[in-house]
């Protein structure tokens, strides 16, 4: 039980990164919007962290599906399986030359990737609580700790 514990405490920590790095790339999309940087470092800063995003969400992925907790890998499949298709495809990163032009689509496909990433870190907070609560209560009722035979 101590193992899911873990795994739900690793996947916060991973979900509350890719929070992170997505609200980061809004930003730097907002910042070229409002004319405050220039579109070669907005794409530069955009195109570092996606490929790390990627990484970190495929494995978060792969951890929920080989410690079988089906529900949480079957929300995060379809994103995985487009994150894999936009790489192979090489359309995951920023082109500097059409950057304005797809700024309004880009700026919508992150935020619902924030709003998919809030949900994940509802859900994951739960779980977190609920594995803690019941590793909490079990501990209480072992004969061991309370000195009953």
């Amino acid at each position: 039980m101590a193992w899911e514990l873990l795994l739900w405490i690793v996947s916060f920590v991973i979900v509350i990164a890719l929070i992170a790095v997505d609200a980061y790339q809004l930003i730097c999309l907002s910042d070229l919007e409002c004319d405050y940087i220039n579109p070669y470092d907005s794409s530069s800063r955009v195109n570092a962290v996606v490929v790390p995003e990627f990484i970190v969400q495929g494995f978060l992925s792969s951890l929920f599906l080989m410690t079988w907790q089906l529900i949480p890998f079957i929300i995060m499949a379809p994103i995985t399986y487009y994150h894999v298709q936009m790489f192979w495809k090489r359309k995951h990163l920023l082109d500097v030359t059409e950057i304005f032009r797809q700024i309004e689509g880009q700026k919508k496909y992150r935020m619902v990737k924030l709003a998919f990433y809030f949900t994940m870190f509802i859900l994951v907070i739960y779980r977190l609580v609920v594995c803690a609560v019941t590793l909490i209560i079990d501990e209480d009722d072992s004969p061991l700790v309370s000195g009953v035979y």
